[in-house]
């Protein structure tokens, strides 16, 4: 696995399957960020603006989404995708 982009552009919605994806590879930093974000209590619209660059006042329910579905995936990377990135990547785990 090569290393991932340290602020890439993000999808309206994270991949929600049981693999690991590329996207999953290329936005790890970004999960790790919404985890810290997550932890330290921050709102969430300050979070879709600085991490997921999506402006929360001009387009609120596309942030929410990309917000939800990015914090649930971040969680889902602590719990399952990491054995994923142990075993090799999204290439090794399909």
């Amino acid at each position: 696995m090569k290393p991932p982009p340290l602020d890439p552009d993000v999808a309206d919605l994270a991949p929600s399957g049981p693999a690991l994806t590329v996207y999953d590879e290329e936005h790890a930093i970004t999960y790790i960020r919404m985890l810290d974000a997550d932890r330290d209590g921050a709102d969430w619209r300050e979070v879709s603006r600085i991490v997921l660059h999506i402006d929360p006042e001009r387009e609120p329910d596309r942030a929410r989404r990309a917000f939800d579905s990015h914090l649930a995936r971040a969680k889902w990377m602590t719990q399952v995708g990491y054995r994923h990135l142990l075993r090799g990547g999204a290439s090794r785990s399909l």
